[in-house]
């Protein structure tokens, strides 16, 4: 009979991507489990029987914590009650809030808990919770804020990405296809900052454009490429960003874990600009990652002037010498990638128990 595994996740999807990728590795070995927060649904797609735990963002309004504390007991309490009934006998959290009450749950019953760090910064809720578990799965084994007596814990494994990306291949095109996926906190500043400077790379190569903003500004920024004859998708949320973003030649992005992940194994080279208000600046941490294995550039936002820019992206889209070479290295390093090997991988963690 299969053991019984539960996979904890919820909140953005840098969470429940990682949370659906375990699944598709795991399914096969055991019986295998979905719980998520309700914001956490809306990446997930109806084929997917998903335990709801509503776990409130704690930190969020300082008044309302102890009112928080004792809804999180109450769900620790069902979680409990859960993980019995269903006879679970391990859990994985993909790190969060959402994840909480079933972490609490699993130390309370001394079940096997797995837990789940992509970015290169140790975060708050896998160090509360980094004592009682079992092993964390990790891209590196120098991650920032780790105890160094508990670095044995660290399981390292490739990148996590879904499975359809390990076999996608390209479309050919005579445009060069750049897509700018900067996220609705961000997405301001990179209107502000690319739509002038692709105009101007256009008059000498020409370009389509993926272009993510905010709901308010579609119309004007679809309006504005359209006036200067510049081919373009303008959109501000989608599921599946990486799905429409599959077949482009590079890419400016924030350095969320899982979209960096993609891009690398889509063989995309990426321009990183890490959002400055992340936890512990862990996306500027991701993207130096990536950059070790020279795949992407980094950018921070107090560079983003237009002189410095043009100059920048005059490189690397008219003159191409360093994008090829990144998109050389990318190539190679996914040689050593596949689907298979990473299942092999991951079950490695569960073998040595």
């Amino acid at each position: 009979m299969k053991k019984k595994i539960l996979i904890a996740t919820g909140g953005s999807g840098g969470h429940v991507i990682p949370a659906i990728v375990f699944y598709h590795l795991l399914k096969h070995r055991f019986k295998t489990y979905i719980s998520s927060d309700l914001r956490g649904t809306n990446y997930f797609d109806k084929k997917y029987d998903i335990k709801i735990i509503k776990t409130p963002q704690i930190f969020n309004n300082f008044m309302l914590i102890p009112i928080k504390f004792f809804l999180v007991l109450f769900l620790t309490l069902n979680a409990v009650i859960f993980l019995k009934r269903k006879k679970i006998e391990m859990v994985i959290s993909t790190g969060g809030y959402a994840p909480i009450p079933l972490c609490l749950a699993c130390i309370i019953l001394a079940k096997k808990m797995y837990l789940f760090e992509p970015n290169q910064v140790l975060g708050r809720s896998n160090k509360f919770f980094l004592k009682y578990c079992d092993k964390v799965f990790c891209y590196s084994k120098k991650i920032k804020n780790f105890p160094n007596n508990l670095i044995d814990k660290i399981y390292q494994i490739h990148p996590l990405v879904r499975k359809k990306f390990y076999f996608n291949i390209k479309k050919k095109s005579k445009k060069f296809n750049l897509a700018i996926i900067g996220g609705s906190q961000g997405a301001k500043i990179f209107d502000e900052s690319f739509s002038k400077l692709i105009c101007e790379i256009s008059k000498k190569k020409e370009l389509t454009i993926i272009h993510q903003t905010q709901k308010n500004n579609i119309k004007k920024l679809k309006d504005f490429y359209k006036s200067k004859k510049i081919k373009n998708k303008v959109f501000h949320f989608s599921k599946d960003i990486m799905s429409m973003v599959k077949n482009t030649d590079l890419c400016v992005s924030r350095a969320g874990a899982s979209t960096l992940s993609e891009l690398l194994i889509l063989n995309i080279p990426f321009i990183a600009i890490p959002l400055p208000t992340s936890k512990d600046n862990h996306q500027y941490e991701n993207a130096k990652f990536f950059q070790s294995k020279k795949c992407c550039w980094i950018l921070e936002e107090k560079n983003l002037n237009k002189k410095y820019l043009y100059k920048f992206f005059k490189n690397i889209i008219l003159k191409q010498k360093e994008y090829l070479l990144k998109l050389s290295l990318m190539k190679k390093i996914n040689r050593k990638y596949s689907w298979k090997k990473q299942a092999q991988i991951i079950s490695g963690a569960f073998d040595e128990n």
